[in-house]
């Protein structure tokens, strides 16, 4: 990499201004900037698409590794599956092994306790609905507009 320190770029700028001019100067140097974010950004963008592949690959070989899991863990299943096949075919009367190996196999989990008042969705009120109708409190809330329409005095004519 070129090593450019504060000696060197002011003998750059020298030389550009002496060789482009003074009138010059500004525009270029703004063009060079322009093309020095054009090339970073070309530079990043290509980093982000090595990355990008060498990601999908890793998800490939991830991806190939889960399926021969899932193959392997099927084969068990599937040899798990025979040997249970003949362990109740083995039996004297298929109709009872069947029964006990059902009950063994089904074990109905536990009811889960669930505390009736408890539904975290719902909040709860503070003053209870029966409280606020016997003192005649307001349970609903109103528009201003509403309020004035409820009590505004029925004229004679309505």
């Amino acid at each position: 990499m070129i090593d450019l320190g504060i000696s060197k770029l002011a003998l750059i700028g020298a030389v550009a201004l002496v060789v482009i001019g003074p009138e010059k100067l500004p525009r270029v140097a703004r063009m060079v900037g322009t093309l020095l974010g054009k090339a970073q950004r070309y530079v990043a963008d290509v980093k982000a698409e090595v990355n990008r592949s060498m990601e999908l690959d890793e998800l490939k070989k991830m991806k190939d590794s889960v399926t021969s899991a899932a193959q392997d863990v099927q084969s068990s299943m599937r040899e798990v599956g025979s040997e249970f096949e003949r362990n109740v075919s083995g039996g004297s009367d298929p109709a009872q092994s069947h029964d006990s190996a059902y009950d063994q196999a089904y074990q109905p989990a536990p009811p889960v306790y669930r505390h009736p008042k408890k539904n975290f969705r719902l909040k709860q009120k503070a003053v209870p609905q029966w409280y606020k109708a016997r003192q005649g409190l307001r349970s609903k809330a109103q528009s201003g507009a509403a309020r004035v329409a409820r009590f505004r005095p029925k004229s004679r004519f309505q």
